[in-house]
């Protein structure tokens, strides 16, 4: 079974869209340059700023980004992910947090929106409400490809192991996390929880992330560590600080490996 280089993008995205896009289109094309032949960027690619702007900037899944992208991904050659913008919705002053992957021919492959949404309390000073601004989605989403069945989900998903056992039994071997975790919960939850993911699923697992400090107007700082995991749970990539890619070859028969050796699936109990 074939080997592929997969790439995830690390930025720090801001309020300004196209200083965001014009930095994660350099990062792709670095990527695509060491060989990468899947790559994907984080959630909020597009827009990282005054949560109130986010409905006023949303565009269509035709508009500026998912044009760029789509034309990224056919000038390379490689499969996509948009890990996520701000997409309009039909919902009174809300938008969507929209995943997007594409195909080596510019099409759309999958349209994920986000199902979990970030309302908490991070600190007496650090409290988001995500639904203030974004409208759930509702649907599980796998994506077929010549890589194999691809899943997606987006950040506060990453708490909800019942969405990913959904995309293992619709045939998922791959996850895509793009995140955005706080400094305060990442520092304690991000590597856990992803390698989680793909342990209890036996998957490969993309997880692009925000880090640093953003213009949202409040103190939020991304944890980043940007991680790609095989299917055994082991991080076999990580960024640095700051924006940036990691990379790693994926021998996808380690999948297949990992699932025969201990078949999960046929020892499962419980629905």
């Amino acid at each position: 079974m074939p080997r592929h280089v997969a790439a995830v993008v690390q930025l720090t995205s801001t309020s300004d869209v196209k200083r965001n896009l014009g930095m994660a289109e350099d990062l792709v094309r670095r990527a695509a340059r060491h060989g990468a032949t899947v790559v994907a960027t984080p959630e909020n690619t597009t827009f990282l700023g005054p949560h109130g702007d986010k409905v006023r900037l949303a565009e269509t899944l035709d508009g500026p980004a998912c044009s760029l992208f789509s034309r990224l991904a056919s000038e390379l050659g490689i499969h996509l992910l948009l890990g996520s913008f701000n997409e309009r919705a039909t919902v009174p002053d809300r938008c969507h947090n929209t995943s997007v992957l594409f195909g080596p021919d510019g099409k759309r492959l999958a349209v994920y929106r986000k199902i979990h949404l970030f309302d908490v309390d991070v600190s007496d000073e650090l409290r988001f409400r995500e639904s203030e601004t974004i409208a759930p989605g509702s649907s599980v989403v796998v994506a077929e490809t010549p890589l194999g069945r691809i899943g997606l989900s987006i950040c506060y998903d990453l708490r909800f192991g019942e969405l990913y056992r959904a995309l293992r039994r619709e045939g998922a071997t791959w996850l895509t996390v793009p995140s955005a975790f706080t400094l305060t919960t990442g520092k304690d939850h991000w590597e856990p929880l992803v390698r989680a993911r793909a342990i209890e699923n036996q998957c490969i697992v993309l997880a692009p992330a925000q880090h640093g400090r953003h213009d949202d107007g409040g103190l939020r700082q991304s944890w980043g560590h940007s991680a790609i995991v095989d299917a055994w749970g082991h991080v076999v990539a990580q960024a640095s600080d700051g924006p940036g890619i990691a990379l790693a070859e994926i021998d996808l028969s380690l999948v297949d490996q990992v699932r025969s050796t201990m078949p999960v699936d046929q020892h499962r109990r419980l629905p």
